[in-house]
């Protein structure tokens, strides 16, 4: 063996064991968020800090920058997209990264993510945001720490955003969405002047709690997450998050009174399940082993929320079993009505349950407060008067209270700004992606991917996914990897073939 397969090896040994470590820390994590006493939160947050700068020493370790430097100029890294290639480049990019950031404001921000969301699950409850203002202003204070020490060229924001989307930039994020803004206020203003009014009532009746859970482990599991690597369980926002290559969680909430909040929390956490469980397990706790970026995980889950979750052909084969699941709500509904109110288009105060059109609004009211919370243009306090002002001007209606407005997500409270603009570029991922299975997998002797899903078969489309993407790990970018797999770059024609195929039909409009 070679001295720098050796060091290669080592490298790679590394790598896994700080992997290991890091999956304690996640597992903390996931308990924090489904189980945790609120009398236990500040311990939590030592232990949690103590694993993130004991992760972060690993991942700054000056023998770790002399291997990366040896294996960067040698044949090991030749290819970007090698096996190695990859490795190493992705190992060194989080390296060049981490090694900016003091091991202090490291744990500090677990610490205070720890606290955050904590006093934002109290705060949402209690409608009270004054009571969450400290900790929030402590979060936004400590991620322009992590601005300065970053750095950046253009943008304070970008040195955030470079963390979800490796390389993207806030000024191509803003074209993106102002194209796609641009695209979708026409097709939302002629489904409120068509007059036709979806019958969003049948989602209100009874759904029980336990008949939801059990429907919903039924379907994630026929859409191909695997409940022998994974396991669903409650919390105040749905999320995903992998405890190892064998170990992968989602979560869900439940309204009696209301289907889709939990129902398609389940498909859409099962999508980011299932991409985890895609990824290589052998390759666990390398970049080969490890999600591309955040929109292209997005697009995994937005996919099997709402391209296979909310078509007409999903439920053709689904529709009977949630009669029989939900007999009192769902006996007496027709499947024209119900899939027609599951597609309801209408502006909405809450993102996680706003529809297909509307959806990229909400995601570009975060991203404009967030660019404006990092420069320092506004101050945490005016930031509930700033939200509702955009949702006034954005969607016409206004929040009365901020339970529904800027206290309804967890992610600032866990630091996660930067995130937001991941979800529009997943939508648009996501259709691109689709198109392209579509004609692909279309051909065969299974029919159409809508005839498969009609028979309840979403492996095909499950292994091309796999196939096409989940294997993948980090071999490629996002861009590189839509150019590979669509044939085209990251555009919003395909999210509005779609959008208008399906509600140009149930609104008569084109």
């Amino acid at each position: 063996m070679s001295k720098k397969n050796t060091i290669y090896d080592q490298l790679c040994q590394h790598a896994r064991e700080t992997a290991l470590i890091g999956s304690i820390e996640e597992l903390l994590g996931w308990d924090e968020q489904t189980g945790l006493p609120p009398a236990a939160a500040k311990y939590r947050a030592d232990q949690m800090a103590y694993l993130a700068g004991l992760v972060h020493r690993r991942q700054t370790a000056p023998q770790l920058g002399e291997c990366l430097e040896t294996l960067a100029e040698g044949p090991l890294a030749a290819d970007p997209h090698s096996e190695t290639g990859a490795t190493i480049r992705g190992l060194r990019r989080s390296y060049d990264r981490k090694t900016k950031l003091p091991q202090m404001l490291v744990e500090e921000l677990t610490r205070t993510a720890v606290l955050g969301q904590q006093s934002w699950v109290a705060a949402r409850k209690q409608n009270d945001f004054a009571s969450f203002q400290p900790l929030l202003e402590t979060m936004v204070a400590l991620k322009r720490q992590e601005v300065e020490a970053v750095g950046y060229e253009d943008h304070p924001y970008d040195a955030l955003l470079d963390e979800y989307e490796p390389g993207e930039k806030t000024a191509n994020v803003t074209r993106i969405l102002a194209r796609l803004r641009d695209a979708l206020v026409p097709l939302i203003q002629s489904i409120a002047d068509s007059q036709r009014v979806a019958p969003i009532e049948i989602l209100r009746r009874s759904f029980p709690i336990e008949a939801q859970e059990s429907f919903g482990r039924k379907m994630a599991a026929q859409i191909g997450f695997d409940f022998e690597r994974g396991r669903l369980d409650v919390t105040h926002h749905p999320f995903c998050t992998g405890l190892g290559p064998h170990d992968h969680r989602i979560t869900t909430r439940y309204n009696e009174n209301f289907f889709n909040g939990g129902f398609f929390s389940i498909l859409h956490e099962s999508g980011h399940g299932i991409y985890e469980q895609g990824l290589p397990t052998a390759q666990y706790g390398l970049p080969t082993g490890s999600a591309i970026s955040l929109g292209i995980h997005e697009s995994q889950s937005r996919l099997w929320e709402n391209l296979v979750g909310r078509s007409r052909a999903f439920w053709d084969g689904a529709y009977a079993e949630a009669q029989s699941a939900f007999p009192a709500a769902l006996g007496s509904a027709s499947l024209d009505d119900f899939y027609f109110a599951i597609n309801d288009v209408r502006p909405s105060l809450i993102r996680v349950e706003a529809d297909e059109a509307t959806y990229n609004l909400h995601i570009l009211i975060r991203f404009e407060l967030e660019q404006e919370l990092v420069s320092g243009d506004l101050p945490v306090g005016d930031l509930p008067g700033a939200w509702n002002d955009k949702y006034e001007a954005y969607l016409g209606i206004r929040p009365s209270k901020d339970a529904d407005g800027v206290l309804q997500d967890i992610h600032w409270s866990a630091g996660l700004i930067g995130y937001f603009p991941t979800y529009s570029l997943g939508n648009l991922y996501a259709s691109q992606f689709f198109e392209a299975a579509a004609a692909e997998l279309g051909d065969g002797n299974n029919g159409s991917l809508d005839e498969q899903f009609r028979r309840g078969q979403f492996q095909p489309l499950r292994d091309w996914l796999c196939e096409k993407i989940h294997t993948q790990g980090q071999r490629y970018s996002a861009a590189e990897l839509v150019e590979q797999v669509t044939g085209s770059s990251l555009s919003h024609d395909a999210l509005l073939r779609r959008l208008r195929g399906k509600l140009g039909p149930l609104y008569g409009v084109s």
